[in-house]
């Protein structure tokens, strides 16, 4: 007889990010599979989210006592209605010889949140880990986002559900209000290579979404305030002001090299306000910090 081993080539790597969506919406993305191997490959698919002793491996400490480096949780947020977050298509079949799978996934939450994950597991032979595909999604209620830097919230979301009467009131009181508490804050993060020609660089990312659920085709406008206080801190912004159409990204460029007077002890650490107006206006605090670390 002849032992042979059997081999796959996917077409995406360990991570799938199906991007921002606006809430209530659906996107599919299909990830292919080939077989190169000389032999049939019957396969079996598998979510995380869906794993039977999965009620049992929550029997732990909450991953929002523990710190980020601790942190190991692989399923994210699930929709209020029960119903999967991530779901693929086909879940069993087999891979000829020398053919390919398109396998389907499909992205589907209800409700807003930045933190859906889960994990995509391709086995052959019923038993076999073939391939392990960590899958990402953010969800909105308005067509507009802010990504980039370190997130300053903690990625647990509370199961309360906000009635529509409640959400309506914040609405209106953030109307009456204005845009005066950010509904997030970033913190971007510059280091200066010690005696490099090269400034720190970071970067911000603005986009505006395209879906049939968006009534509305308006613009989004976006501008980083507090430029005078960030050059004098050493900063220098590309694009802090813009629009967008829908299905737009703009990047806001940020670079930063120490200023002659700067004293190590006390590294700059300078907030400004990001204004994002859309069908509504949201604001969110961006911290710039920078340090200047040494080559070795």
């Amino acid at each position: 007889g002849h032992g042979v081993m059997p081999s796959t080539v996917c077409s995406v790597g360990e991570v799938l990010d199906m991007g921002y969506v606006v809430a209530g919406d659906t996107v599919t993305s299909t990830v292919q599979i080939e077989n190169t191997s000389s032999l049939t490959l019957p396969f079996s698919v598998q979510l995380e989210s869906l794993s039977p002793t999965r009620d049992r491996d929550r029997q732990k400490i909450p991953s929002f006592l523990t710190s980020s480096v601790q942190r190991t949780e692989i399923v994210g947020t699930q929709n209020y209605s029960g119903f999967s977050v991530f779901s693929v298509s086909p879940i069993e079949g087999k891979i000829e010889a020398g053919k390919s799978q398109d396998f389907v996934v499909t992205f589907s939450p209800d409700h807003e949140s930045l933190y859906y994950s889960d994990r995509l597991k391709v086995l052959l032979f019923g038993k076999q880990t073939a391939h392990e595909i960590h899958l990402k999604g953010a969800a909105r209620y308005h067509p507009m986002f802010v990504e980039g830097g370190v997130p300053l919230d903690v990625p647990v979301e509370s199961l309360a559900v906000i009635s529509p009467v409640a959400s309506q009131k914040v609405a209106l009181v953030a109307v009456c209000l204005g845009p005066q508490e950010a509904v997030r804050s970033l913190l971007l993060l510059l280091e200066y290579v010690e005696g490099s020609a090269e400034p720190a660089r970071a970067e911000l990312t603005v986009g505006a979404m395209q879906s049939p659920l968006l009534a509305a085709k308006k613009a989004v406008e976006f501008s980083l305030d507090n430029a005078p206080e960030l050059q004098r801190a050493g900063f220098t912004l590309d694009g802090p002001k813009g629009a967008l159409e829908c299905g737009q990204l703009k990047r806001i460029g940020v670079s930063w090299v120490p200023p002659a007077d700067l004293q190590t002890s006390d590294p700059p650490l300078v907030s400004a306000l990001l204004t994002v107006k859309g069908d509504i206006t949201e604001s969110y605090r961006v911290l710039f910090m920078a340090r200047v670390v040494s080559a070795s």
